[in-house]
């Protein structure tokens, strides 16, 4: 990798020679501006207000516009004899926990190479020691013009710095916070926290730009000839939120569908309910139970169906046991009603006698 900047970093009494590496790069796909017309390029050229003519890049300086409009020229010599302690190197001022930088002020990313053999020693020394310590170094360095702030930390086995913003470049979240009082109930939130289980973690290495690769395609099909389809609409209807409780439940049941969990659950939670049927009354408000009677009936024959020859004659015993004993239960139940009969008959006729002799008295 071509490094665009080199120098030093300053730890302490230690100089450690350093090659500066962009860490990033820009993916995105530019455009030009073209003439509709005709299709040709639109340049911007660099004209004098004064004489109106085009000025080539060598003639151009640098100026400071002061409140009345009048221009103060700066020079590149102007600048080179200020007290920048930091033109070339990167001195480390501090070594802080890294949970102290605040994620607002990163900025573009670098990598520092030892530049030589004799760097070796030191890049390691310095390396090793933010590997043991947990910590981040805050450094400044001057780059393109400027003083800045950066924080050196470990990627693998190379030191990585991230441009810093300034403190006073961070503006305060002032009038962004929703100016009316708003009530989170515990319900939301557990709804918010089983959502956030349920999408649980992702691999970052898996995410990519999925806009720039469609609109690689829309200029591979136009370079082509080919007819560009549209694309679907996703009308979901972002931004109306009627119901919270309601779309946090859809979202943790999208993101289990999503997963392949939704039809699991639901499987089991069907296989856990049982069948339930009402009970039919009589007319004199007895439980008819004859009706269900056959259901258990067919399920027994199912069974027994497809069971061996030694269930089949046990449970022939079983029904001419179960017969014998309705038989003789129904025998037993006649011979009571008989008995009945014979002592009322038996009560009546000594009733009968007994008032007999009462009317002859009488006479």
């Amino acid at each position: 990798m071509r490094s665009i900047w080199n120098g030093a970093i300053s730890f302490g009494l230690v100089s450690i020679p350093i090659k500066l590496v962009n860490a990033t790069e820009n993916h995105s796909i530019h455009f030009r501006q073209i003439h509709l017309a005709d299709g040709g390029r639109i340049r911007y050229r660099k004209v004098c207000e004064l004489d109106e003519e085009e000025v080539a890049g060598g003639e151009i300086g640098k100026a400071y516009e002061d409140a009345d409009g009048t221009m103060i020229p700066i020079t590149d010599e102007d600048l080179a004899q200020l007290p920048l302690p930091t033109a070339k190197t990167i001195e480390i001022v501090a070594f802080v926990p890294a949970d102290e930088i605040d994620p607002l002020q990163m900025d573009a990313a670098y990598y520092l190479s030892a530049n030589g053999v004799p760097a070796a020693k030191p890049y390691t020394l310095l390396r090793e020691a933010l590997k043991r310590s947990n910590k981040v170094a805050v450094a400044k360095y001057a780059l393109r013009g400027r003083e800045r702030l950066g924080m050196l930390r470990v990627v693998d086995d190379v030191i990585a710095m991230h441009g810093l913003l300034w403190p006073d470049e961070i503006r305060a979240p002032e009038g962004v916070a929703p100016d009316s009082d708003v009530t989170v109930r515990d319900a939301e939130l557990d709804l918010a926290d089983a959502l956030m289980d349920t999408l649980g973690e992702v691999d970052m290495d898996s995410l990519h730009d999925d806009y720039r690769e469609a609109v690689e395609e829309l200029i591979a099909a136009k370079a082509s000839g080919e007819a560009v389809q549209p694309a679907e609409s996703d009308d979901s209807g972002g931004g109306k939120v009627i119901d919270l409780i309601a779309a946090l439940e859809s979202s943790v049941r999208a993101a289990k569908k999503s997963r392949g969990e939704g039809d699991e659950n639901e499987a089991e939670n069907k296989g856990d309910m049982a069948d339930v049927h009402p009970i039919k009354k009589t007319a004199s408000g007895k439980t008819a139970q004859k009706k269900s009677t056959p259901k258990s009936t067919g399920t027994k024959k199912s069974t027994s169906s497809t069971s061996s020859p030694a269930r089949k004659t046990a449970q022939k015993q079983k029904k001419t046991t179960a017969k014998s004993t309705s038989s003789s239960s129904t025998s037993a139940s006649k011979s009571s009603s008989s008995g009945k009969k014979q002592t009322s008959s038996n009560a009546r006729s000594t009733t009968k006698k007994t008032a007999a002799p009462r009317k002859r008295a009488s006479a």
